[in-house]
């Protein structure tokens, strides 16, 4: 992968890494008419363009955390090469889980509305930026550990930690997702209802978006359509997910009794627990047609005794 750095005078310049790339911070945002291209930086022009703002914003965030390297995607990778950018997109949710810091920018948050606000008005502010209807937004979302939101002035508004309430409203993500959580624990039609509302400005990219979401790779076809390439992303799913379907319906084979259990417990039952949350959740299964959903803090021992009272 490329990076960007700050060569002695001041100007950017871009570094390759065949392996092991050093640390890094990496940039979140939504692309505008005149973004900063691959091109442009290996010329030393483009900092004319409105794009540029967001290239030193996320240098200089970067150095404040003694970070010498940053990722923009704009500019990070050669899109005139086809085999460049299919490895880039393949590999772009690796790219973004491996970042020390990741900073969404915001460009459509502005700073001043925000401090003549009460709560509740800058909460909708937030949670109505187009950066939360993007679909690659999603992975540069989840796949990092640590995410900071700024405005278009640069002040940071919280991090994904901090703000995860206000970001579970508006995506609907659940916050054990938001937290870390492993996303091969959650079913393959979860994950897809996280992209619904998402759009792309390629429709192929609606598709290419999710591969990091599901771990799968595929090569990118430009003109095949958003049908298409939605329907080869299934079979890659389906070929990388077949095994633990099989996995899941034997530790929860148990799941023939959801008819009855709904009849008795309706939609949501289980072992109650101090904080008034179900211990298991009965959800439908892409695979089997039902499963449960155990909840994070519920031990072994009371799952299998959950299993012998049914």
């Amino acid at each position: 992968m490329r990076l960007l750095y700050y060569d002695d005078i001041g100007q950017i310049r871009l570094e390759y890494f065949r392996d092991s790339p050093p640390p890094y911070a990496i940039l979140s945002h939504n692309w505008g008419p005149e973004e900063v291209t691959f091109q442009d930086v290996t010329n030393n022009t483009g900092t004319h363009k409105a794009g540029y703002e967001k290239i030193r914003f996320c240098g200089q965030q970067a150095r404040r955390h003694g970070l010498e390297f940053f990722w923009v995607d704009s500019c990070c990778i050669d899109k005139t090469n086809n085999t460049e950018l299919t490895t880039a997109i393949n590999s772009m949710f690796a790219w973004y889980h491996q970042a020390a810091r990741c900073y969404v920018y915001l460009s459509d948050v502005p700073t001043p509305a925000l401090a003549k606000s009460n709560g509740t008005v800058w909460e909708e502010a937030f949670m109505a930026s187009r950066w939360f209807t993007r679909g690659w937004t999603l992975q540069e979302l989840l796949a990092p550990e640590i995410v900071e939101f700024y405005t278009k002035e640069g002040i940071c508004l919280g991090t994904k930690a901090s703000l995860e309430r206000e970001i579970h409203r508006v995506t609907r993500i659940s916050v054990r997702t938001l937290r870390g959580y492993q996303l091969s624990a959650f079913g393959v039609k979860e994950r897809m209802e996280w992209a619904n509302g998402r759009n792309t400005t390629e429709p192929e990219d609606w598709a290419y978006s999710l591969l990091g979401i599901f771990d799968v790779s595929m090569p990118l076809i430009y003109g095949e359509g958003r049908d298409k390439s939605i329907r080869r992303l299934k079979e890659e799913i389906n070929k990388r997910y077949k095994g633990e379907a099989a996995s899941n319906n034997r530790i929860y084979e148990r799941n023939r009794t959801f008819d009855q259990a709904r009849a008795v417990n309706g939609d949501v039952g289980g072992i109650a627990q101090g904080d008034g949350r179900s211990q298991v959740e009965y959800r439908s299964n892409e695979a089997s047609g039902t499963s449960f959903q155990v909840n994070g803090s519920m031990d072994a021992a009371s799952f299998q005794a959950f299993l012998s009272n049914r």
